[in-house]
């Protein structure tokens, strides 16, 4: 709650985008460039940009994705490391920042705790929580806008997902979520045990049990296996490009390869999902030897991509259980013990560390209130259009980028909709715009995955429609093609101050 008093000045801007990681960052330079007359303010709720690549700290901290396909279309990945560090991708954000002037648009230290669009005025009131510069005492700001970009992720970042595990008070070492890694932690010469088979805990093994400063000892932790694939760090292909096409050109060249490279995989993995365990099997057996239990630790009961795969650059994962500093634990967990946690098995396993890598608690918009001329909204109750706009919240748009591949290359589509949306709008005389969907059409949730992250969230979370423009899609070849059709359709309602009127096939023709 606030402890001071409301600031009186309120200030309009066309476009609020919310969040400055990685996809509000992007926003904020396509907005700049591509509608120049519009007025634009980016508000990030903590004290620092960067989003994901600034909240978590935890050991090894890195991308899944190559950055040629994860960074934006408009500024090259120069690097040589694709699967890069989070303090390099950190670099990247400042860098565009700078390049594209965005320093002077972007305000930390600004949550929006509550969002109210008026239909009589067209617009939204954003109630916005910062501190004064003087003296540091909280006030509440208040911020009216034409558009709101939401581009504040899916996850809560004040809070990780951790379950409830019997006797955790009895335990008397270091519980630790990835989530908020404190602050120089020493775990060198430890018993650390982390909890998890997702991408946090592939991460963290190798940076754990390597290096100065070294565990003793760390031991994944798993109930249930994950596909796990070994990916160069160092794209070859990517350097030879750039020497030969320059820095632009290779750049561009490389992209287009890696898009349907990943493409091209994660579809074949998804028809042929026998074969697909065949692969990875025979590529996880290559990589620990024929004498470790490979069906029991890594033969996760899924098919390949109804769950994200894991990326182990250069083979760190399975080089860290080879070299004995590592090793896989396929077990419940009964409770925790003094020393440890008590498995199903009945086995003791000693940790002077246990690093909960249990995954995110799943949250859109900050969890802030959105009214609509004074009805709140519930965001699970609503259906995205083209993946960004929602029915019943007019003049708001969503980033939501990809799960089976590169989250950007989706949010870059999506940035690029809207702007050619609002310069439609523009050219039409209209102020506003809501998706209307069909009665009765059936719904699903919009994140198509079985992790364990995106089926807790299913009650938090948007719907997505069966056909087109309200499937969610998850392909950037069949996005990219989408984008190129009408802006508008009659799924569509648009209006003016004056009045709301649907868009029928008279404004669809103007398109």
């Amino acid at each position: 709650m606030m402890t001071s008093g409301a600031s009186d000045a309120v200030e309009e801007f066309d476009i609020v985008v919310i969040g400055a990681g990685i996809s509000g960052i992007g926003a904020a330079a396509y907005f700049s460039r591509e509608l120049p007359g519009r007025s634009l303010v980016v508000l990030e709720g903590r004290e620092n940009i960067g989003g994901t690549w600034d909240l978590f700290r935890y050991p090894g901290i890195r991308s899944d994705s190559d950055l040629h396909t994860f960074g934006y279309e408009f500024k090259p990945w120069r690097h040589e490391n694709a699967i890069a560090d989070a303090h390099l991708i950190r670099d990247y954000l400042h860098e565009t920042i700078e390049e594209n002037a965005l320093d002077g648009l972007i305000r930390t230290g600004h949550r929006v705790r509550r969002a109210e669009w008026s239909s009589k005025e067209s617009g939204w009131t954003l109630t916005v929580a910062t501190k004064d510069h003087a003296t540091g005492a909280p006030v509440t700001k208040t911020l009216r806008a034409g558009w709101v970009f939401a581009a504040t992720g899916y996850y809560n970042y004040d809070e990780g997902y951790s379950p409830e595990f019997a006797g955790r008070e009895d335990y008397e070492g270091t519980l630790v979520h990835p989530q908020h890694w404190p602050e120089g932690l020493d775990y060198s010469g430890k018993k650390v045990v982390i909890v998890g088979s997702g991408a946090t805990a592939v991460t963290m093994v190798p940076a754990m049990a390597k290096g100065p400063g070294a565990a003793g000892h760390v031991t994944m932790l798993q109930r249930t296996p994950t596909y796990i694939m070994p990916l160069p760090r160092v794209d070859r292909v990517a350097l030879a490009l750039t020497k030969l096409r320059g820095e632009r050109r290779g750049y561009a060249v490389t992209r287009f390869k890696n898009i349907w490279t990943e493409h091209l995989i994660v579809e074949g993995l998804r028809r042929f999902p026998k074969a697909g365990r065949a692969l990875v099997r025979r590529e996880n057996i290559k990589r620990l030897g024929k004498g470790f239990d490979v069906d029991k630790h890594f033969n996760p009961p899924y098919d390949p991509w109804d769950q994200r795969l894991c990326a182990a650059p250069d083979g760190d994962f399975f080089d860290a259980i080879k070299s004995g500093g590592a090793s896989v634990v396929t077990d419940s967990i009964i409770r925790f013990s003094k020393r440890g946690v008590i498995l199903g098995s009945g086995e003791e396993l000693e940790a002077d560390i246990v690093v909960t890598a249990t995954g995110l608690n799943l949250q859109l918009f900050d969890g802030m209130p959105i009214v609509v001329d004074g009805r709140r909204i519930n965001v699970v109750d609503t259906v995205a259009y083209r993946g960004t706009l929602l029915t019943g919240i007019p003049n708001w748009a969503m980033a939501i980028g990809y799960t089976t591949s590169s989250w950007t290359l989706k949010v870059s589509l999506l940035c690029r909709y809207v702007i050619d949306l609002v310069k439609h709008m523009d050219a039409q005389g209209y102020d506003t715009v809501v998706p209307v969907a069909v009665p009765d059409m059936p719904t699903k949730p919009v994140m198509d995955l079985q992790s364990g992250y995106a089926k807790r969230g299913e009650g938090v979370l948007p719907r997505q429609g069966s056909e087109k423009p309200w499937r969610t899609m998850m392909s950037y070849p069949e996005d990219a093609k989408a984008l190129r059709g009408p802006v508008a359709d009659g799924n569509l309602q648009f209006g003016t101050r004056a009045a709301v009127r649907p868009a029928g096939k008279e404004q669809a023709a103007h398109v």
